[in-house]
Formats: C-alpha cells, sequence, structure tokens
C-alpha cells in the first residue's frame, strides 16, 4: 500500500462526503468505498473522494473486483499499481473520467 500516499479517517471521508462516520463505514460495507486498518482505524484512500464526491466509477470497480474475489487489500493494491496500457494506475484513470477500459480489466481481473 506504499503507492498511497494519503488515506482518510472515517470522519473525515464523512466531513468530505457530508455524511456521518457511520455512514461512510456503511458505503466500505456496500462496496460504494473501500479502505482497511491503519493505525488502528478504518481508512480510506483520500483519492477515491473528489469535488463531486466518490469518484465516478469507482463503486462499480470495487464490486468487480469484490466478486472477482479480491479483499479490499488487494483492491487497493490492483486500483494503485502502475499499468502502462491504461497509463498510470486504474484510480488515475477513473479519476480522469476514462472508467471504460478499467471496468473491462477489473471484469477479467478474476479469470
Amino acid at each position: 500500500m506504499s503507492d498511497i500516499a494519503t488515506w482518510l479517517s472515517l470522519a473525515e471521508v464523512g466531513d468530505a462526503l457530508d455524511v456521518s462516520p457511520n455512514r461512510v463505514r456503511q458505503l466500505v460495507r456496500d462496496g460504494q468505498l473501500a479502505g482497511i486498518r491503519r493505525e488502528g482505524e478504518l481508512r480510506v484512500p483520500a483519492d477515491f473522494i473528489d469535488e463531486h464526491g466518490i469518484v465516478k466509477g469507482l463503486p462499480g470497480t470495487i464490486v468487480l473486483l469484490r466478486d472477482a474475489g479480491y479483499a479490499d487489500e488487494e483492491l487497493l493494491d490492483w486500483l494503485f499499481r502502475a499499468d502502462d496500457t491504461l497509463p498510470g494506475t486504474p484510480i488515475q484513470a477513473l479519476r480522469e473520467n476514462r472508467g471504460t477500459e478499467v471496468k473491462r480489466r477489473a471484469q477479467s481481473a478474476g479469470f
């Protein structure tokens, strides 16, 4: 997870989304967001949030990867791993509204 520069607490994500930390925890459970325990508490990568809220296409990508058997730590690694054919990382592509190719790759990730 060293490629993830900034992690947010559930309270920080809640502030960004204007929801409670409990609602953020539910979003993680429901696959709208993903996170892992760091420093003793559940944290979410800051790159999952933009000026509009949750990055467009991220929830669908998370669901596809979870359906393929990825644990949250594995799917975070997948989203932040550089891919020269995209180019960049899958999360960068989603943030730049290039989600079609990311979703195509996520669908085939389990095979």
